[in-house]
């Protein structure tokens, strides 16, 4: 009676126009509202150690921020190219980045957004920020080395004037410095504050240069270098000569590959080339250079190898850390990727080094090989924090592809080396992900609106309080997880917000992992283990392939590929609960013991075939079950007793994909079937209506109270197509009526798909539009609405849009068809103003669409790629889930949530984003560094930090030591000499190991200039020398003038210019006269400054002496 009765009603219908739906582009913004995990194309680290922040550098132009407790952010580049450079300027919130074209970026961490770019013309080879400023070094293929500022004030990148050129490196030497060669490091020197910097060049020459005295303090390395092999003693398997095999060897040509400091005092730098070797130099040892090549000594350099092998690995990192259990400044630990025999394994080398005084005896007390469980990409050191003495070694940070992160603290690394045999290994700790895609792998994932209700929302509140919440779980024993950045927002950790939306995700293992997504910082709810403690359920373990939660009943529904039916229930069973095992045939009930968090209620065994649909309804009364095989099970929750099960729906065995339950009001009390219509059913206060979706795009419907069949014959495509979803659209028929003969305008158009009305349909006008993903309408319908409703079927190669009463007469004809020019793999509606008025689709190219309802006509475009740089990859479709303006995916390491809509939500509002800049933290580490620097006043002797902000900066090219952070005004007499134009270049100086006392007597404005030093001792001159016996030189030892002619004087130095070329050098002698001027009336400033401390500190102790009794003193 009631399918006769729609029939009839659907005869008489009126036909009407399809109006236009109400979404327009300017609705979208497609953005990453959340993030989690380590991009497959991860390839360089950065460190804030006092803000505890790592960030992550990619081939694709992102870069990963990741702080503590579940804190992470992603920024996006503009660009898709690979970063070659990252580094923080550390404790300022801001992040410096050099993509592969040369852009110097900087990103604004609490922010999250590009603050400004800077086009650099040439290619930047070198990169370093100066240890707690905000003044970086950047080295290019020119041999040029330039300053850059970054004013945070005007939120611009700036370039200083000054810069290092080769040509005014070799004026100062002496000798020629190439001018081809590309600057492959440049690395502040430890302890000086910035004001001396080392310049390492391709071709093996390394240069260490005084920014404050411009002149060059160290030559190493470069053509024709004579070098003898040091003699490396070794009680561990690393390859040395013996002492007596000392030869000498050609450095031409001996491409730089690696360095870094290898001492807390810059007094050993370490250096990796492409052959494998390693080279210690010390670059405390000077030595003039002027006139003549530079020749090092045996006993100022140290020659490593790793292997005796011919052919051996680049030297690709290295990195040093200091063993602060040793007094001496150079002993620690070296790590090194690279150096080994080519065809070896991939490890990670760490040696542990010490030196007796002097450079004469180099011994490895220690080696040991960390195993890599990828290929390598980088490594980074970081400090233990919060300490100022003792056994303090560097714990480390590896990253391997495709984008793993494992983290090796400083005991496991110490116990490691203590050991004798090489082939032990230890398992660093992984990076505890938020949401876990692998190991074990994420199958299925399901996004879950809350409907308010302040009894569902206590219910949830109170289940996320009695299992643990932590999202990231304990480490090992011993070790913890080191990063702790970031703040959380109030609104994600305060106590009285309710939980409104809920993300679920199925694993290999059988286990269901739930957590609280109502804002973008998620946090963990309880974990579903998949297994009964003394109940074995053959196949309970099996990969989860369905899933679904009732809000209202906090009853979770879990399917597997083995075709079982797990039912959770989340609520705290105290008192112990009752198990049902249950198939076709039999029910056996288990008594579980009472215990807190999810107690499994049932689990369902009805056939062996992978549950493919699975859907509460009736507000979680009854569960609905699809299989693979194409049969059908409905169940009563409350009973745990099948209601029926349809073994004959699909008769080609198609798998079931999709089911959706409509409630419609009975003003008969019975529905009766087409095929047998005088036989009356049982009376329900409401009919219900199963539309039933199968992979071959066979749509049946079913009376959901019976399982009775109220269509005899499933209505079917008059082709053969593959389908993805089914969504049944509500609709209001509107009075006027147009004729077909003015088809509906489309609202854009493309040459990919066709989107066109079919003569002949049966148009309507839908005014509110309402739909349900997959889920059954919780309010009932009537007769009238179900008529007036819609399917939308979405197949692999297009889409069609049918009416409900087309579909139970049999029609095939679609009211609107869309076809796909690529294959279309997933589909979800969204809403805005609380309607469905759009669909998104994902196609195998990795493109996306988005359509209104219900005109199907396209509104935007974009891609994975654009989005968030990924490809689509196969089966990915599968960890897909939309819900209101959101869908969810994961691929590879990564998971993300990508919002839809540009209108305000849980995941947009800012106050509800974590920030990645800790301004508490800034604030007390710049207070303690203030009270350090008083201390340090007052004593004479550097404390530190008093621990708090103790760190050790990483990179490539590494400078390490004691590199606790420096107040931002002890920058300000370098910066003021980086603003000086170099016009005339670098003055040379002599570099003078002791301090100088000045006296106003001894100073000449035209003092002749002096030489730098260098390394070798075959060029040095006389120490004692006088500037009077330099200014005649080529004279014998008697250093009384000689009278001499006015030609010799002209053919000595007269110079071939014209009026202006003398005007110009007179000029720039004036400027020379004037900043040796400026450096006097510093150092003057600075003995008065120290006079007037002294004079203080003395005041201060008269008064404290004037306070005390004699018996105190």
């Amino acid at each position: 009676m009631f399918a006769k009765r729609l029939l009839q009603k659907a005869i008489h219908q009126s036909q009407h126009n399809m109006s236009h739906g109400n979404l327009t582009s300017a609705d979208l913004d497609l953005r990453v509202a959340v993030h989690y995990g380590i991009p497959s194309t991860a390839s360089i680290l950065a460190f804030d150690p006092i803000q505890r922040l790592l960030a992550i550098g990619t081939l694709d132009g992102r870069i990963k921020v990741i702080g503590g407790d579940g804190i992470e952010g992603l920024l996006i580049s503009p660009k898709q190219l690979p970063y070659k450079y990252i580094e923080f300027l550390q404790n300022q919130g801001y992040l410096v980045s050099i993509l592969n074209d040369n852009d110097i970026q900087v990103w604004n961490l609490e922010s999250r957004c590009l603050v400004y770019c800077l086009e650099w013309e040439s290619n930047i080879t070198a990169f370093s920020v100066i240890n707690g400023s905000n003044l970086m070094y950047v080295g290019d293929d020119y041999a040029l080395v330039a300053v850059m500022k970054y004013d945070a004030e005007e939120g611009k990148l700036l370039q200083l004037p000054y810069h290092i050129s080769a040509n005014s490196l070799s004026e100062t030497a002496g000798f020629p410095f190439p001018t081809d060669q590309p600057i492959v490091g440049v690395l502040p020197q430890p302890c000086s504050s910035g004001n001396r910097v080392l310049i390492a060049y391709q071709n093996g020459l390394v240069i260490l240069w005084d920014v404050s005295e411009d002149q060059i303090v160290f030559v190493g390395g470069g053509k024709d270098l004579q070098l003898k092999d040091g003699v490396v003693k070794s009680t561990n398997e690393v390859n040395i000569d013996s002492p007596e095999e000392t030869l000498e060897h050609q450095l031409g040509d001996k491409e730089i590959s690696a360095l870094c400091w290898a001492s807390s005092n810059g007094s050993i730098l370490a250096v990796g080339y492409i052959d494998g070797d390693i080279l210690f130099w010390n670059t405390s040892s000077s030595a003039s250079i002027k006139g003549q090549q530079a020749l090092s000594p045996s006993n100022n350099v140290v020659k490593l190898r790793l292997s005796s092998a011919e052919r051996r690995l680049p030297v690709i990192v290295l990195q040093w850390s200091k063993d602060y259990k040793s007094h001496n400044d150079c002993d620690g630990q070296l790590f090194i990727y690279g150096g080994d025999e080519i065809g070896s394994e991939e490890v990670l080398t760490v040696l542990t080094l010490e030196w007796s005084p002097g450079m004469g005896n180099l011994r490895c007390v220690g080696r040991t090989d960390l195993t890599l469980t990828g290929s390598f990409a980088d490594m980074i050191l970081l400090p233990s924090s919060g300490t100022t003495g003792g056994n303090h070694k560097a714990d480390v940070f590896v990253l391997t592809n495709p984008g793993q992160l494992h983290f090796y603290d400083e005991a496991s690394l110490s116990a490691l080396v203590s050991q004798k045999e090489r082939n032990l290994s230890i398992s660093g700790l992984e990076f505890p992900v938020v949401i876990p895609t692998t190991n074990p792998t994420m199958m299925v994932a399901k996004l879950i609106r809350v409907p308010t209700g302040e009894n569902l929302l206590k219910a949830l509140s109170e289940i996320s309080s009695v299992v643990n919440r932590g999202s990231i779980p304990n480490p090992s024993a011993g070790t913890k997880w080191p990063l702790t950045g970031g703040v959380p927002s109030q609104l994600s950790i305060s106590k009285n917000n309710g939980i409104e939306r809920v993300y679920l995700a199925g694993y290999s293992d059988g286990s269901v992992r739930i957590w609280n997504a109502t804002y973008p910082l998620l946090s963990f709810i309880c974990l579903v283990q998949g297994k009964e403690q003394g109940i074995k359920v053959a196949g309970s373990s099996a990969p989860v392939s369905r899933l679904d939660f009732c809000v209202f009943t906090l009853n979770l529904a879990v399917g597997n590929e083995c075709g079982l039916v797990q039912i959770y229930n989340l609520k705290d069973s105290s008192d112990g609960t009752k198990f049902l095992f249950v198939t076709q045939t039999k029910s056996e009930v288990h008594n579980l013991p009472q215990g807190k968090g999810p107690q499994c209620r049932a689990v369902l065994s009805l056939i062996n075939s992978p549950v493919q649909a699975l859907q509460f309804v009736k507000h979680g009364g009854k569960l609905a079950v699809g299989f693979e095989c194409g049969h059908v099970a409905v169940l009563d929750t409350s009973s745990l007793t099948v209601l029926f099960f349809l073994n004959d729906v699909s008769f080609s065995s198609s798998p079931t994909i999709s089911m959706t339950w409509k409630e419609l009001t009975n003003s008969q009390g019975h529905l009766k079937s087409p095929k047998h219509s005088e036989t009356k059913t049982t009376v329900y206060p409401t009919e219900e209506v199963m539309f039933i979706l199968t992979k071959d795009a066979h749509i049946h419907v079913i009376d959901g109270n019976t399982g009775n069949m109220i269509i005899p014959q499933s209505w079917h495509l008059k082709k053969e197509s593959i389908a993805i979803s089914m969504y049944v659209i509500d609709g209001r028929i509107s009075a006027s009526k147009v004729s077909d003969d003015n088809p509906p305008e489309e609202a854009s158009k493309d040459s990919s798909t066709k989107n066109e009305p079919v003569p002949g349909s049966s148009p309507f006008v839908i005014n509110s539009p309402e739909t349900e993903q997959n889920s059954s309408s919780e309010n009932p319908y009537s007769e009238e609405r179900l008529l007036n409703s819609f399917i939308l079927l979405c197949c692999v190669d297009s889409l069609r849009l049918y009416s409900t009463k087309s579909v139970i007469q049999g029609n095939n004809k679609p009211i609107r068809k869309v076809k796909h020019a690529r294959p279309c793999i997933w589909t979800a509606t969204f809403k805005k103003a609380d309607r469905v008025s759009g669909l998104v689709l994902l196609f195998q190219t990795g493109e996306i669409e988005i359509r209104s309802l219900p005109d199907l006509e396209l509104v935007k475009e974009s891609s994975l790629m654009s989005i968030l740089r990924w490809n689509c990859k196969a089966n990915m479709d599968k960890t897909m889930s939309a819900d209101d303006s959101h869908f969810t995916l994961a691929n590879g390491y990564e998971s993300a949530f990508v919002s839809m809509l540009a209108v305000e939500n849980g995941f947009r509002i800012p106050e509800s984003l974590p920030c990645l800049h800790d301004k508490v933290v800034a604030a007390a580490a710049d207070a303690a560094l203030s009270v350090s620097l008083n201390q340090k006043k007052k004593r004479g002797t550097a404390p530190g930090l008093l621990g708090i902000v103790k760190g050790l900066k990483g990179g490539k090219m590494v400078h390490t030591g004691d590199s606790a952070a420096t107040p931002k005004s002890t920058f300000d007499h370098l910066e003021g000499m980086f603003w000086k134009s170099q016009q005339s270049g670098p003055s040379p100086h002599v570099d003078h190991q002791e301090v100088v006392e000045l006296n106003i007597d001894d100073i000449e404005i035209d003092e002749p200039l002096s030489v730098a030093s260098t390394s070798s001792s075959h060029d040095v001159k006389r120490e004692g020398e006088s500037e009077r016996e330099k200014l005649f030189q080529g004279g014998t030892g008697d250093t009384k003038p000689r009278l001499r002619t006015a030609e010799e004087i002209r053919a000595k130095y007269r110079k071939a210019e014209d009026v202006s070329s003398v005007a110009s050098q007179a000029r720039n002698k004036l400027m020379e006269r004037g900043e040796k001027l400026e450096r006097i009336s510093r150092r003057t400033e600075d003995l008065q400054n120290g006079a007037e401390d002294f004079a203080s500190l003395a005041n201060e102790l008269v008064k404290t002496l004037e306070g005390r009794k004699w018996w105190h003193i």
